[in-house]
């Protein structure tokens, strides 16, 4: 068994924040063989034993998304087959939170579906990261660990000593987050009200909030597509705003997602590692931060029996 008793090992989604984890915890990653068939079809083999050992998973559950969510499942089941003591997944980016509830007749509740995934192959714990819907911890039968990248987040942006302020919820469903990221600046907050014709698709119909002669901070906890900031930041500009600061926890950055953050509205983009940003993605503009800090310590209280409310700020 591994000397501190829990081992942790990587998917293939975001290795390069599984070690980074792995520093941070001064460990290393444990060896696990994953491969694709000509078929497709995915093959994994752990390389060393992990009997009686408490094992974490790192995996963000982006494009190609089933691939893997499918790979964690099969990882998970490999470690139960081995006898693992326990399993624990860690999904800084959490696959089909968007689908948390049904808008029209005959849709399924996609998240719902992927909680009873975990909780059917054998996890004993999942670790996530700012969810889209809160709501989703419900979806499951085992403890969750809801942490977000606020903290971080807010740290950065009080460095930058940004002038004249305003937090801005793209959304009425960032309200809260909004409302506590500008308690912490000292800064007031604006709501965007917005509609939604089709998915992936957003107009703004009105601002709640002065936001004329400042300067914008957008908190997000996804950006895809890139539609619904570029609508935010063009109905920020025809109110009398300045350029923007955005934040979000998510980098999805579907189809032209990307190129569509080079709006001349955003001054700034301030993302996570919680998904790695494609090669050449990166420009002055762009900036990251990480969150293996939060989760390596996360993994730490959990094995120690501490208590995870001591990672968040007081209030926050």
């Amino acid at each position: 068994m591994h000397s501190k008793g829990f081992m942790l090992f990587s998917g293939t989604s975001n290795r390069s924040l599984a070690e980074k984890i792995a520093k941070e915890l001064r460990m290393h990653l444990g060896k696990v063989h994953i491969s694709r068939f000509q078929s497709g079809e995915i093959y994994i083999h752990y390389e060393e034993s992990v009997r009686n050992a408490d094992v974490y998973l790192v995996q963000s559950l982006f494009q190609p998304v089933n691939d893997h969510l499918m790979e964690t499942l099969f990882m998970v089941d490999a470690a139960r087959r081995a006898s693992a003591r326990s399993v624990t997944v860690v999904l800084p980016y959490f696959c089909y939170a968007r689908q948390e509830k049904k808008d029209a007749p005959r849709e399924p509740i996609s998240a719902k579906v992927v909680a009873d995934l975990l909780h059917t192959v054998g996890v004993d714990r999942v670790i996530t990261l700012d969810l889209h819907a809160p709501a989703i911890q419900g979806f499951f039968h085992i403890p969750v660990d809801h942490l977000t990248a606020l903290d971080q987040i807010t740290e950065y942006l009080a460095n930058k000593e940004i002038v004249n302020p305003v937090v801005v919820s793209p959304d009425a469903g960032r309200v809260k987050m909004a409302e506590k990221l500008a308690s912490y600046l000292d800064t007031p907050f604006a709501i965007m009200m917005k509609r939604r014709p089709v998915h992936n698709e957003a107009s703004v119909t009105h601002i709640i909030g002065e936001v004329a002669g400042r300067t914008p901070i957008i908190i997000e906890d996804i950006i895809d597509t890139g539609g619904t900031i570029v609508s935010v930041i063009e109905g920020l500009l025809e109110k009398g705003a300045k350029e923007a600061y955005v934040c979000a926890t998510h980098a999805v950055l579907s189809g032209d997602g990307l190129q569509k953050l080079n709006h001349p509205g955003i001054r700034e983009v301030l993302f996570t590692d919680s998904i790695p940003l494609q090669p050449g993605s990166t420009s002055d503009r762009i900036h990251v931060i990480s969150v293996a800090s939060l989760l390596s310590k996360a993994i730490q209280l959990i094995q120690e029996g501490g208590s995870i409310s001591t990672l968040f700020r007081a209030g926050m």
